[in-house]
């Protein structure tokens, strides 16, 4: 399993059918998954094959009732379950998707279900498993500890533990997927890409897919900070991880599942890693083809997918990725589009030292030319020069950050990447500012733009030039007009003069000096 990824693009493996494979091949075939569960479609992403030079498949499970693959397994478990057990009641523990499974198997079979999930679990699935008539206990900040709280009602109760992943009857209904893809796409495919988390549907696909078709690589993915499974591997035994990121909350599993670990030695032919910027741009990518929003969890096949073409060099080959879930918070959409642009290289964060003086930002923007600034967060420190952070729309990647890096520090300005800066990110970008000691006679203003390429030097041109910009904050928001707020150096005999030349630009402005928020937390009293 320590196969690189070049050499699993140039050879798949084809390891041997034994007792068990042909068992789980059975179990597969006879799975009961499609009382509920539909054959989902698998379709073409035309936009982003063309990107990635390979024609890119996705197996849309996020079109389940439940939004997710996750009924699958739940319901070929419950579904195996003898009159007594069924008269116990089940139970399971689940971050969201597969105890909306569990609870909608348990209202159609008339049993049952009790589901104890994370805190920190989406509200949307939340409601969607009390929808589905769950008996929602919430309890811990991770899986693990919900587990752990669901092995005690279980014991308490006498219910039916439904294991999320770890368990030959749950493998199996993951496993349809597999049998679907191969009977639906009977050409040659080069790679599936499977999300991992506990590792039940990687288990079930790679196990049926290396069952009849060995030649078709199966590849899992997991988040960077959630590679459970890919260690697990690497070492030959099943590894605890000391902490998991939550971004991918699907997939938040400390431990690879005994039996989904076993299978996975034996028929995956590699696993990879993706980060969050990765998995924020593969959402992007789905919606763009689809005008689906796949979860964080969800994407991962496709991010994985998109990074092995681009590391392997293959061109003009069949790749199919499962889209595995739809079950995403509203609210986390602005964090993931901002995010996308950083994992797609279409954005580059810097922070930037120029002279403190007039006309120093005007020059800075002349540097950068035409290209489209999405942020931009400064506010006067001292005389002598001033620390920027600015972010740079980006059509060419990483060659043309790096041309501007050069751009900028041959005109002497200093230039520090703060692209792949994480807590520059998260934190820094939105903090930039303060109380400006020494700024003098400022005043403020909130100034709407048209969203263009030039009108940012316009402004600057017709105002930056006289008076010292002593604080400036913009966003792109994907709006039609860009917002700024714009502090100014201005003698008071001249702060007439300043309007006038705000009238003159001919953008709508207001001034914001008396805005108690700004005499709260920016004004220097």
């Amino acid at each position: 399993m320590n196969t690189s990824l070049k050499q699993t693009a140039e050879a798949g493996s084809a390891p041997a059918v034994d007792v068990g494979d042909a068992d789980y091949l059975k179990r597969i075939n006879a799975a009961r998954v499609y009382d509920v569960a539909i054959e989902t479609p698998l379709m073409v992403a035309q936009q982003l094959s063309q990107r990635i030079g390979n024609r890119l498949f996705l197996k849309r499970e996020d079109l389940q009732p439940v939004h997710s693959f996750k009924l699958r397994g739940a319901y070929n478990k419950i579904a195996q379950l003898t009159a007594a057990e069924r008269e116990r009641g089940v139970i399971c523990a689940s971050a969201g998707n597969h105890a909306q499974g569990v609870a909608l198997s348990g209202r159609n079979l008339g049993i049952r279900a009790v589901i104890v999930m994370p805190r920190t679990t989406p509200e949307i699935k939340v409601r969607a498993v009390a929808g589905f008539g769950g008996e929602v206990v919430l309890h811990g900040d991770s899986y693990d500890e919900a587990a752990a709280h669901a092995a005690e009602l279980q014991a308490c109760d006498n219910l039916v533990y439904i294991h999320p992943y770890d368990d030959p009857d749950v493998i199996a209904g993951q496993g349809t997927i597999g049998m679907e893809i191969v009977r639906q796409h009977p050409a040659d495919i080069h790679a599936v890409f499977v999300c991992v988390g506990g590792g039940g549907l990687l288990a079930g696909v790679a196990a049926y897919i290396k069952s009849v078709r060995p030649d078709i690589r199966v590849i899992g993915v997991e988040p960077e900070d959630a590679a459970s499974m890919g260690a697990a591997l690497a070492t030959g035994e099943r590894v605890v991880l000391k902490e998991v990121g939550l971004f991918a909350d699907g997939v938040a599993v400390k431990q690879a599942g005994v039996e989904p670990f076993r299978l996975c030695s034996k028929h995956v032919d590699a696993m990879m890693t993706v980060s969050v910027d990765e998995i924020c741009a593969a959402v992007r990518d789905i919606y763009e083809d689809t005008r689906s929003l796949a979860e964080p969890a969800g994407a991962l096949a496709v991010a994985g997918a998109k990074k092995y073409a681009a590391e392997t060099g293959i061109v003009d080959q069949d790749l199919v990725a499962i889209q595995s879930g739809a079950n995403v918070n509203f609210d986390r959409l602005s964090y993931i589009a901002e995010r996308a642009e950083l994992g797609e290289q279409r954005e580059a964060l810097l922070a930037v030292t120029i002279p403190e003086r007039p006309g120093a930002f005007r020059e800075f923007c002349t540097i950068i030319g035409d290209r489209s600034i999405s942020e931009f967060n400064y506010r006067y420190a001292d005389a002598a020069s001033a620390q920027i952070f600015v972010g740079v729309k980006l059509t060419n990647g990483v060659a043309e950050r790096d041309t501007i890096v050069g751009d900028l520090e041959a005109a002497g300005h200093p230039v520090l990447d703060m692209s792949r800066n994480e807590m520059a990110k998260l934190h820094v970008r939105h903090m930039v500012g303060g109380r400006a000691r020494g700024a003098g006679e400022e005043i403020l203003f909130r100034v709407e733009f048209p969203e263009r390429p030039g009108a940012l030097l316009k402004f600057l041109n017709s105002i930056g030039g006289r008076w010292n910009i002593s604080l400036f904050h913009y966003r792109n928001h994907g709006h039609a007009h860009g917002l700024v707020l714009v502090g100014l150096q201005v003698e008071p005999a001249e702060q007439q003069d300043c309007r006038h030349a705000l009238d003159a630009l001919g953008y709508d402005y207001a001034e914001e000096t008396g805005n108690p928020a700004y005499q709260l937390f920016l004004h220097d009293a």
